[in-house]
């Protein structure tokens, strides 16, 4: 893992994984272009982020687990459902040696791009 290299896209930050790692970075990528097929990919704080009228959601591998990154308002509308989970006023940890719970972060993801489209700019 290549933690301190800078990445110019979401594939290249993936492809520095193991592959059961890439599996589950695929897989949350591929479930937030499902649902917010608008947003736009970029590399920020060195993370895969999704870009929707502001920053929408980040994400990032670690040794033991992947940090989902929805903004302290999507950490407060989901305190309890990831009161399970290891988490910070902007962020969750999903262990990787459980099963990754996809339906909490679409729930988590829509949230947010609703409430980055009803941003007044």
């Amino acid at each position: 893992m290549k933690r301190q290299e800078q990445f110019s896209t979401i594939d290249e930050y993936i492809s520095c994984f193991p592959g059961d790692v890439q599996k589950k970075l695929q897989d949350i990528r591929q479930a937030i272009h499902q649902l917010v097929p608008d947003a736009s990919e970029r590399i920020s704080y060195s993370m895969p982020t999704f870009y929707l009228k502001g920053n929408l959601v980040h994400f990032a591998a670690y040794e033991k687990h992947i940090g989902f990154y929805p903004a302290p308002s999507g950490i407060r509308a989901f305190e309890k459902e990831i009161s399970g989970y290891k988490h910070a006023k902007g962020s969750v940890q999903f262990p990787l040696d459980q099963p990754l719970p996809l339906e909490l972060i679409k729930k988590i993801t829509l949230f947010r791009a609703a409430e980055n489209l009803n941003r007044k700019k």
